[in-house]
């Protein structure tokens, strides 16, 4: 008998340091593979890459966001993309006055660009300090609605020991909530912040970008940056990354897990209002986009690592250069139609959560 127990114990020691090597050899050829593909594309396609990085940089605020909220709560935050769009349209609500009406929109008379000199172009930027002033009012007033959300319903649930399908189940029910409040308050239609078709600029290699690309860009990475100082060079960091780690030893050791969680929506809340009006400067107000853009954020998270903030940054910048570089991709004698650079993020998701649902900088799934 204690010759078939050591035997069967060395077995399993030798499958378990098989699979850590096997695991150690796929992160290595992933790595490999992700920083030749970037190389690749810089090279081969340098606007493509630019845009990718545009777009990631959005992509990343509002995966930062997620996957802080997934670290501290535990679920993923399926309302995410649809409350990232409503941040953008109340900094549209907040700029312009304008709802929906029964025959034509209707304005009401207090709107920030009713200030002086609001709508003036700050520099080569197509908009003035009234959306700055907007973006940070829609901050505050979402930050505030997921604070509500929380305690109307995720709080409950967590009294309850609630399952990860309820939590799903009741993030989609307030995803659908937000889509038919914006369609119910601005319609269907597409709206803008600003109107007018504006030049772009030339960069070296060929590169064209817009001025507002170049802010967004720059806005994306100081905010990334500020987020890894609160996370990793404050109090409340450490706390949020002890619950993160273990909710009941970081109860116990005299944190205070609810303030905790406040805090943590708070800034998921914020995250995601900036990450709507930066999107909306790209593309468009869209009731819909909220939904488009969730799968590429997922995508993100799960690639670098969701829970792992660096790692949501990294996988979204992945995502958004592949879906752009896709562009230019040839599949059985024909050019990839546009319309499937959603699918690229589907198709990323699905490698990395067979392959190595830890993601790229190790975090648990």
């Amino acid at each position: 008998m204690a010759v078939a127990a050591r035997a069967a114990s060395l077995a399993r020691e030798g499958w378990q340091g098989l699979r850590y090597r096997l695991e150690a050899l796929t992160g290595a050829v992933l790595w490999a593979l992700v920083v030749g593909f970037l190389l690749g594309t810089a090279v081969s396609s340098p606007e493509n890459f630019a845009i990718g990085l545009v777009v990631g940089s959005v992509y990343a605020l509002a995966a930062l966001g997620l996957t802080l909220l997934y670290g501290v709560l535990r679920f993923a935050h399926f309302a995410h993309g649809d409350l990232m769009m409503l941040g953008g349209y109340l900094a549209y609500f907040a700029l312009t006055g304008i709802v929906v009406g029964a025959r034509r929109d209707t304005q009401l008379p207090a709107a920030l660009e009713s200030l002086p000199g609001a709508t003036s172009r700050l520099g080569d930027l197509t908009f003035g300090y009234g959306l700055v002033l907007a973006a940070l009012v829609s901050c505050a007033v979402l930050a505030l609605l997921c604070i509500g959300l929380d305690r109307a319903i995720y709080r409950p649930l967590r009294q309850r020991r609630a399952g990860i399908v309820i939590f799903a189940v009741a993030s989609l029910g307030v995803a659908i909530a937000a889509r038919s409040l914006m369609l119910l308050v601005w319609g269907p239609n597409p709206r803008l912040y600003v109107e007018g078709v504006f030049p772009a600029h030339r960069f070296p290699f060929g590169v064209q970008l817009k001025s507002d690309q170049v802010f967004t860009l720059a806005v994306a990475v100081a905010l990334a940056g500020l987020v890894y100082l609160l996370l990793f060079r404050t109090r409340l960091g450490k706390a949020m990354r002890a619950m993160a780690d273990n909710p009941d030893l970081a109860r116990v050791s005299g944190i205070a897990t609810e303030g905790v969680v406040i805090r943590t929506w708070a800034l998921g809340g914020a995250l995601m209002a900036v990450a709507g009006v930066l999107l909306a400067l790209q593309a468009q107000l869209n009731p819909q986009l909220g939904f488009v853009v969730l799968l590429p954020v997922f995508a993100g998270a799960i690639l670098g690592g969701i829970g792992n903030p660096l790692g949501a940054l990294l996988g979204a910048l992945v995502v958004a250069v592949a879906q752009e570089a896709s562009v230019g991709w040839e599949l059985f004698g024909r050019q990839l139609d546009p319309t499937y650079k959603p699918g690229v993020a589907f198709v990323i998701l699905i490698v990395m959560l067979l392959l190595r649902p830890r993601g790229l900088l190790g975090a648990k799934t």
